[in-house]
């Protein structure tokens, strides 16, 4: 069974920024959530994959990607995801024998900074580097789905704000 352990951290500083190793672009949408259970289409680069998981116990969740035709992507993007496409450049940080992921969002999520790390277990020792901050991985306000809806309530809270 393929296990996805991962923690996610908020981002203390910049000091990340001088240890990039590589960078990919990437396009994420929801196509369904269901009790914590989600379908996910992603587009990095010129590759697409659909992902499975299941809902989180601790930092493990169970997980499985395909990956799809890149045309098949686009169109799920375009189509299953209700216009809430997810952007984002992923920077991988080497630190002390393992490669942090750091998540900058532009569009919707634009200021957003979250830095991931995948585990063998969920017990294994991790060394914390400099920049990482306050961790966030069991706390559902940092998940990509309640961090949307936060943004568009508050567009719409301004935007109505505007209108009158």
């Amino acid at each position: 069974m393929p296990l996805e352990i991962e923690r996610k951290f908020l981002v203390a500083n910049d000091g990340w920024k001088t240890s990039i190793a590589g960078s990919i672009r990437i396009r994420d949408g929801l196509i369904a959530s269901n009790n914590g259970h989600k379908a996910r289409v992603r587009i990095s680069d010129a590759k697409a994959t659909i992902t499975l998981k299941s809902r989180r116990i601790g930092p493990t969740r169970t997980e499985f990607e395909y990956a799809i035709p890149f045309s098949d992507g686009e169109e799920m993007l375009l189509t299953m995801c209700d216009g809430h496409v997810l952007d984002k450049v992923r920077h991988f940080v080497p630190h002390a024998g393992a490669t942090w992921h750091v998540d900058v969002y532009d569009g919707i999520l634009s200021g957003v900074v979250l830095a991931e790390i995948e585990l063998e277990r969920a017990d294994q020792k991790l060394e914390l580097p400099a920049w990482i901050g306050k961790e966030v991985t069991g706390d559902p306000s940092y998940r990509k789905v309640n961090l949307l809806a936060q943004r568009i309530a508050a567009w719409r809270s301004t935007k109505v704000g505007t209108d009158g």
